[in-house]
């Protein structure tokens, strides 16, 4: 049975508002099909705008001019979110490829199944990508994002929730949560009134302490050439791998251990490395948020120098047109 202090989960109607529904009943129209606007993808979406204004505000003070952080999300998001989908996808085959009709919901990424990791390899492409386009340093603006991507992961966890998806084992614990039986991935043979590890919770708090401890190291210390974003694989990967290792949803299995938690391993051994490699050849400070010659005033200088350049080429054709004027002149009288 629940218990008093257990989490209840969001019933099917708060996973979703269905527009189309609301417009007929409102003004009594009759348009066809459903459009619907579900709480897992306003979620994503909060922790996408939340982590814009957090390093944006992060760069701004490395020297960045305010907003470049929309050039960089304009490659990074769309990259990360096929990323998160294709590494879901990948991982949890069962639910996509057990038959014909299931083909279709490798696309219906509202349904829930964004894959952390592999938002974060192909998201760091667009990084990347982005940082090209804006003249940013890779690293500066890897260690700015830092504490903003642990906060969007906490609201990503929150959509998981209205979801009903991704809880632990069961737990005796007075926070456990509450899943119905009738829910698909409610596990077989289990008593109704059983509950879970409230994963989705387990990681927002994890989450949000990392943000409150990086931010107390940067008081004390500089987290500069990839630091911040080395914390950030060593914290989440020593978390996700215990929460991972909790769940009961299917996943691949690699020597008997999922392939989630073989990532975050694989995330904490980058971290040091990066840690290490940042440690050793850059032990000075970055000298700007941009790569030489990418800065908005070394662009602004360059762009008056040839503007200059083409004032003062000017006089000098007039002068020998004028020349050649005269000389027709004086040839004709």
């Amino acid at each position: 049975m629940f218990v008093p202090l257990s989490i209840p989960s969001p019933s099917a109607d708060w996973q979703y508002f269905d527009v189309t529904s609301w417009i007929n009943e409102t003004f009594g129209a009759s348009l066809p099909g459903s459009l619907r606007i579900h709480a897992y993808a306003l979620c994503i979406l909060a922790g996408i705008v939340i982590a814009g204004i957090i390093t944006n505000q992060r760069l701004k003070r490395r020297g960045a001019e305010n907003g470049v952080v929309i050039d960089v999300m304009l490659f990074a998001v769309p990259m990360g979110i096929i990323g998160g989908r294709v590494f879901h996808v990948i991982t949890h085959p069962g639910d996509y490829f057990s038959s014909p009709d299931q083909y279709i919901h490798v696309l219906f990424i509202w349904e829930g199944g964004l894959a952390i990791y592999g938002a974060l390899l192909f998201g760091a492409v667009g990084v990347w990508l982005g940082c090209r386009y804006s003249g940013l340093r890779f690293w500066t603006f890897a260690d700015a994002l830092a504490p903003g991507l642990l906060v969007a992961q906490a609201c990503g966890r929150l959509g998981n929730w209205f979801n009903n998806e991704l809880f632990g084992m069961p737990t005796d614990l007075p926070w456990g949560l509450e899943i119905d039986s009738s829910n698909p991935a409610y596990p077989t043979g289990l008593p109704e009134g059983t509950l879970f590890h409230p994963t989705f919770l387990y990681e927002i708090v994890w989450m949000l302490a990392g943000v409150a401890i990086l931010l107390l190291i940067e008081r004390k210390t500089t987290l500069e050439w990839g630091k911040a974003l080395s914390f950030y694989l060593v914290w989440y990967g020593i978390g996700r791998a215990w929460f991972e290792s909790i769940r009961t949803d299917p996943s691949l299995l690699f020597f008997g251990i999922r392939t989630n938690v073989w990532m975050s391993f694989a995330a904490i051994v980058l971290g040091i490395v990066i840690y290490v490699v940042a440690t050793r050849r850059h032990p000075g400070r970055v000298p700007g948020a941009y790569a030489p010659g990418r800065s908005p005033i070394e662009r602004d200088t360059e762009l008056d120098s040839r503007r200059t350049e083409a004032d003062d080429d000017e006089p000098e054709l007039v002068a020998v047109g004028a020349s050649d004027d005269d000389a027709d002149t004086t040839h004709r009288s």
